[in-house]
This record gives C-alpha cells, sequence and structure tokens, in this order.
C-alpha cells in the first residue's frame, strides 16, 4: 500500500486521471484492450469529467462500474446512469460499458449473463475503487449476507449481495477480481475516511473489506 497526499481535491482529481490514463495507454501498447474499473457515487465525478475529455483509444477500452444498486437507469440511485453522464461522452463515448444491470426483479435473475460480460473484460487494467466510512469498498459491506464467499479466492467473479446499509440488493465484483487487477487505486477525501482507512490495515476483512485490496493499492486523499 502506498499513500499520496494531496493538498485539495481538485489537484487530487486531475492527478489521478492523468495517471489513469496513462496507464491504460501503457497496458493499450502491448494488449488489444484493456479495462477501467470504476466506482460509482458523486466522489469520482470529477475523474469522469476529465478522463472524459482525454485523448486515448476509448474504442478498445471497456469500462464496468465496481458494483451496482439494482435499480433501473431512470433511478437517481443508479450508478450506470451517472457513468453514463459523467464518463461515457466526449471522446469517452467510444468505449465500450460492460453492464451490471439488466432489467429483473432481482440480480440472480441476471447474474449468469452479467458475469460472462464481465469475465470477457477480466483482468482488470485499471481499478479505481472507493471506501465508506464502514470500511466498504465495491458492494462488499461489512455484515452483508454473502461477504465472506465474496471475500474467498475462490469467489465466482460477481455475486448479489444484500446488507443493512446498502438498501437495495446489490450486484458486485468479487475480492478476487479486485485483487487481480494490474493497477488499484482508493480515493478518499476528508479526516473521517483517512481514519477509517488507516483503521482498516489493521483489522480482518470480514470487519474492514477495504483490507483485501489495501496490498495492493494506492491511496488517494485530500482534506
Amino acid at each position: 500500500m502506498s499513500f499520496v497526499e494531496y493538498p485539495d481535491r481538485e489537484l487530487m482529481m486531475v492527478a489521478l486521471s492523468d495517471r489513469i490514463a496513462s496507464q491504460l495507454r501503457r497496458a493499450l501498447e502491448v494488449q488489444e484492450r484493456a479495462t477501467l474499473c470504476v466506482p460509482g457515487g458523486t466522489t469520482p465525478g470529477p475523474v469522469f469529467d476529465v478522463l472524459s475529455e482525454l485523448e486515448l483509444d476509448w474504442a478498445r477500452v471497456d469500462v464496468l462500474l465496481n458494483d451496482e444498486r439494482w435499480v433501473g437507469e431512470e433511478s437517481p440511485r443508479s450508478n450506470t446512469a451517472l457513468l453514463r453522464a459523467r464518463l461515457l461522452r466526449n471522446k469517452a463515448a467510444a468505449a465500450r460499458l460492460v453492464p451490471l444491470y439488466a432489467p429483473a426483479p432481482q440480480p440472480e435473475d441476471r447474474l449468469e449473463e452479467l458475469s460472462e460480460g464481465v469475465r470477457s473484460a477480466l483482468p482488470l487494467t485499471v481499478l479505481v475503487l472507493g471506501m465508506g466510512a464502514d470500511m466498504h469498498t465495491a458492494s462488499l459491506f461489512p455484515g452483508a449476507d454473502k461477504l465472506e464467499e465474496a471475500l474467498s479466492d475462490t469467489a465466482p467473479e460477481v455475486m448479489a449481495l444484500r446488507a443493512e446499509a446498502a438498501g437495495e440488493p446489490r450486484i458486485t465484483l468479487t475480492a478476487r477480481v479486485l485483487r487481480e487487477a494490474m493497477h488499484c487505486h482508493i480515493v478518499i477525501t476528508g479526516a473521517e475516511k483517512r481514519a477509517a482507512i488507516e483503521r482498516a490495515a489493521n483489522l480482518p476483512e470480514i470487519e474492514a473489506p477495504v483490507r483485501t485490496v489495501l496490498p495492493i493499492a494506492t491511496i488517494h486523499w485530500a482534506p
């Protein structure tokens, strides 16, 4: 784990965007396609805005989310809708979206179909994660119903999880897929989350799921 501290959030978002683009460009020099995996929520929005304008062979980039709430894109809680609005536009409109949602009452109804799409985009070239104050990342929440399985080395690529803190049912990449990423970045802001990630380093994964990626991660933090 390495830790990069920035004086403000704007500088962090610009610097991280440049780093992500550079890592994708280097990957595309030696392989046909690259995969960018990103979080939902509002924090990464400025990174998406910058990335969408950068010169990159976006037609050879697969983009997917770390996780998704089981809601359609018409919902304000849809991570996919945010991704379309902030990243998959301008120059980045040429990228291929790998979906983590398909219309159905429950995620289990479409899990195998969605898993096949994810498998086609692995391994992850660049992984960008967020973290909650409860030390969850992706939808690997402390107390989730299948967390132990999702953290294991034998987990499938994608799982449906439910947790009280999550609200809706979630579909998430599992820890095994996250740990196999070529480059891993965790983006956090504020004193509370800095304290949480420092605490996570000394806790078991079942209590602090973000710990599963800390050995490979670069932590980006701004006040």
